[in-house]
């Protein structure tokens, strides 16, 4: 009997991030896809720098894949993922990455947002991650998803794991920011896992089609 993994034939996907520590999170999440060889940015020189522009993740996460995966002529998922803040009317948003500043580190962003909720009560500093995925082929999108993330803004930076904004990211259900919970139970519950366990359902089919 022919199993499932033979009737697949392997396609290279560029996973369209310069970030590492993402780029890690969505190759473990994924790695019991078959069919599939997550490649980074590296494996594919002189790509175009994309401006990420749109008013919305998904806009940014659509025109990055499918300019990627016309010039590499394979297929490119790319993400885009920030922080809203209830307190803040959505922000930062999609400028989460670059929230102090275009050149800002990690801690400089979370240091702007601590500033801006001095003063917030717990009840209101609610906030989520959102994370959109879209997956394009040379001639077009194949699909996008979105996954979720809610919880609430610290007063003050906690734990040693994670990026961005983990540390100040709190998570009711476990009673910890994103930083501090162990990074096989994030890569369960985080909203690039929901985005990516919705990314799994949406690959199959196509990786049949192949």
């Amino acid at each position: 009997m022919t199993s499932f993994v033979n009737t697949v034939h392997t396609k290279t996907i560029l996973v369209a991030t310069q970030n590492e520590k993402k780029r890690v999170e969505i190759k473990e999440i994924l790695k019991d896809v078959h069919g599939i060889v997550l490649r980074g940015q590296d494996y594919f020189p002189f790509l175009p720098e994309v401006e990420e522009d749109g008013t919305t993740f998904q806009e940014n996460a659509v025109k990055k894949a499918t300019i990627l995966a016309k010039v590499c002529n394979t297929w490119a998922m790319a993400d885009d993922s920030g922080l809203e803040i209830d307190a803040l009317h959505g922000r930062p948003g999609v400028y989460s990455c670059r929230y102090a500043g275009n050149n800002a580190t990690d801690e400089e962003n979370r240091i702007k947002v601590l500033s801006e909720l001095i003063g917030v009560p717990k009840k209101r500093r609610t906030a989520r991650f959102v994370c959109a995925i879209a997956l394009a082929g040379p001639y077009g999108l194949f699909f996008t998803v979105e996954g979720r993330c809610e919880g609430f803004i610290t007063e003050e930076s906690k734990g040693k794991y994670g990026f961005g904004y983990d540390p100040i990211f709190y998570v009711p259900d476990y009673h910890q920011t994103f930083a501090e919970l162990n990074p096989f139970i994030k890569n369960k519950i985080s909203h690039r896992a929901n985005a990516l366990m919705l990314f799994k359902e949406q690959i199959q089919p196509l990786i049949l089609k192949i």
